[in-house]
């Protein structure tokens, strides 16, 4: 009997051992294919693509929107928008959504230049975009489509020119409504290939625009700022890229000490982590995470500015007052998706707003609690103060007064200040 048990003893060690070994195998195996499906993936066109610039759709899809809101508002008409890089390229490749719309898209041309001033273009930079090799192509509600790639030199913090043409009724419009920059829309025709741009109207959106992307050969990646008026550059100067983040983007390219990365700025005015109510602020941040920052090409980092909005607005909105606890564990949903993509996530402390129209002092109590937990938790993989530099010494629940217009958005000089506080090796 003892022989038995220690033949029996035996036959489980070597089964367990090779067990082992079998599992050993097959994760290197995994780990194997999962490295040559990712490096195929990456280089089946030689090109590292990056997304240079973005806007996130701020409108919201037609079963949210108020009935006058769902019309046509294009029909036979050409739209020049206008983008600023962060990294320039040679290839250039962009993104038009009709997430919000409420039938097809139609997109009859498209072309990119190099913006002269205003509506005008540099005609020597004029390139025309395709699609799947098409002058043309028709957009399904909710969808989004890339346009070939095309050899086009796009300097790195420079203006670009985006045109396209909507031959037929455009239907409700995917829009990003702060931009900050003057864009044009034609009078009646197709402008696309046109230098002169005569009768075009200002107007202060980026519509269906939503992503530019560079092709580049070497390893360059893309930080995502993600957040909501303070990102999108509310209380800055229109058309002088005076964001935080364009200023952040300018302080990596000029730094020779630090590498090179894109800033792309995935901010939206009036956005909350956990709701929304209005049709200008666009969905809630769980929600758009995936659309607005996970599908940009090249991210390697986001930094996360969101959160005041759920403190301030609940004063505005009857039954969505949140915690401080909520407004965290929606945080750590973001922390907990970003991760499994791979991508650092730094957290950027809520900035003061004592004065501002949705102001309290329990609001200010959840704001300084939530910003205890950014700055002590240890879960986000980064931290960025951005409440010390601009907040008034002698007041510290409130802005400094020469860095804001409404007590809540930077100016000029504020986003400044934010922008020159971030340590840069937060990103090496």
């Amino acid at each position: 009997m003892p022989v038995a048990n220690n033949n029996k003893t035996r036959q489980n060690t070597n089964a367990r051992r090779f067990l082992a070994v079998f599992s050993q195998l097959c994760l290197a195996c995994v780990l194997t294919l999962a490295s040559l499906s990712s490096l195929h993936a990456q280089s089946s066109d030689g090109l590292n693509w990056v997304s240079t610039w973005s806007a996130s759709p701020s409108s919201l899809p037609p079963g949210l929107l108020p009935p006058e809101d769902i019309k046509d508002a294009f029909s036979n008409q050409t739209l020049r928008l206008i983008a600023h890089t962060s990294i320039g390229g040679d290839v250039v490749r962009i993104r038009i959504s009709n997430t919000h719309g409420n039938k097809r898209l139609v997109i009859g041309a498209a072309s990119i230049a190099l913006q002269a001033q205003g509506s005008e273009i540099v005609p020597a930079t004029l390139t025309k975009l395709t699609f799947g090799g098409q002058d043309s192509i028709t957009i399904s509600r909710g969808a989004l489509v890339f346009s070939d790639p095309v050899a086009f030199t796009a300097p790195a913090l420079s203006n670009l020119s985006v045109s396209l043409y909507l031959p037929e009724p455009s239907g409700t419009v995917t829009t990003h409504l702060a931009a900050a920059q003057t864009n044009y829309v034609s009078s009646a025709g197709d402008f696309s290939d046109s230098h002169d741009f005569g009768g075009a109207q200002e107007i202060p959106v980026w519509n269906y625009l939503t992503a530019i992307d560079v092709g580049r050969r070497d390893d360059i990646t893309a930080i995502v700022t993600l957040g909501d008026s303070i990102t999108d550059g509310v209380g800055s100067t229109a058309n002088t890229n005076n964001r935080w983040p364009n200023l952040l983007a300018r302080r990596l390219l000029n730094d020779l000490n630090e590498p090179d990365f894109a800033v792309v700025n995935a901010g939206l005015s009036g956005n909350r982590v956990l709701q929304e109510n209005s049709p200008r602020f666009g969905e809630n941040l769980q929600m758009r995470f995936e659309r607005d920052v996970l599908a940009l090409s090249g991210v390697s980092h986001i930094v996360l500015l969101e959160g005041i909005n759920d403190i301030g607005m609940a004063r505005m909105f009857a039954g969505e007052d949140v915690s401080p606890e909520e407004i965290i564990a929606g945080y750590r949903q973001i922390i907990t998706r970003a991760h499994a993509r791979g991508i650092k996530i730094i957290g950027a402390t809520l900035t003061p707003f004592e004065d501002a129209g949705y102001y309290s002092e329990d609001g200010e109590e959840k704001r300084v609690a939530v910003n205890a937990w950014i700055r002590g938790s240890g879960e986000f993989d980064g931290v960025i103060d951005f409440e010390i530099p601009v907040r008034d010494p002698s007041n510290t629940n409130h802005m400094i007064p020469s860095f804001t217009a409404d007590n809540l958005h930077p100016n000029d000089a504020g986003y400044k200040a934010m922008a020159e506080a971030i340590d840069l090796n937060l990103f090496r």
